[in-house]
Order: structure tokens, then sequence, then C-alpha cells
């Protein structure tokens, strides 16, 4: 049940954010970080590469 709550947050989540909804993005990351930190195999984040631009940029 997890695992399908963790998909469909990760799949909302990118759809939102290919729309420009910056919003809905984060509630949806969030939704997945949440979800992920209860589930006994804890995944990767698979936002890290969108982290990781944005720390570069910050940067520049």
């Amino acid at each position: 049940m997890i695992e399908e709550k963790l998909a469909e947050a990760e799949r909302k989540a990118w759809d939102a954010l290919g729309r420009y909804k910056f919003l809905m993005f984060g509630y949806w990351a969030a939704i997945w970080v949440h979800m992920n930190s209860m589930s006994p195999a804890k995944r990767s984040n698979p936002f890290n590469r969108l982290v990781q631009m944005a720390r570069e940029a910050k940067r520049q």
C-alpha cells in the first residue's frame, strides 16, 4: 500500500512540475518524503537531481 502511494505521489509531483504548478509539486514531493519516512524500505529521493541543480544555481 505504501509503495503504491509513493508511486502516486512521485507521478503527481512530476506531473505538477511539468505543468509549472510549483506549489502542487512541493505538496506532492512533501507527501512522497513523508510516505517514504514511514516505509520499511527507504527509497532514494527521486527529486535529488532537482535539489542538486538548485544548489548549483544558487552558488552561481
